[in-house]
């Protein structure tokens, strides 16, 4: 990229640079998986403000959401997936190309 196009925000991936998908997105990618009740406790959120959240990683094929039950309880697990994890490397390589100090033209 030269000139105008190397701070040309506009190619930000939008679906992970909201708050809180980012931070499920940077917590996935150390961890891999997390059920649901250790993903809010990480990222803050109430259970419907989560669910939503989810849900958008999950309908752009970021995140597979799994449900199930562990005795007669419900459980949930989240984890990144390969497009995902892909999708998040160009993210974060996106955001340092538009931190990274750039020489005058």
């Amino acid at each position: 990229m030269t000139g105008a196009q190397e701070y040309d925000y506009r190619d930000i991936d939008d679906v992970i640079h909201g708050r809180v998908r980012l931070a499920v997105m940077a917590y996935l990618s150390g961890v891999g998986a997390a059920d649901f009740n250790e993903l809010k406790a990480k990222v803050g959120g109430t259970d419907g403000n989560l669910s939503v959240h989810l849900r958008k990683l999950e309908e752009a094929d970021y995140v597979e959401v799994e449900k199930g039950f562990r005795g007669r309880r419900p459980h949930t697990t989240v984890r990144l997936t390969k497009k995902g994890r892909e999708a998040w490397i160009a993210y974060i390589a996106r955001m340092e190309d538009l931190l990274r100090p750039k020489a005058a033209e």
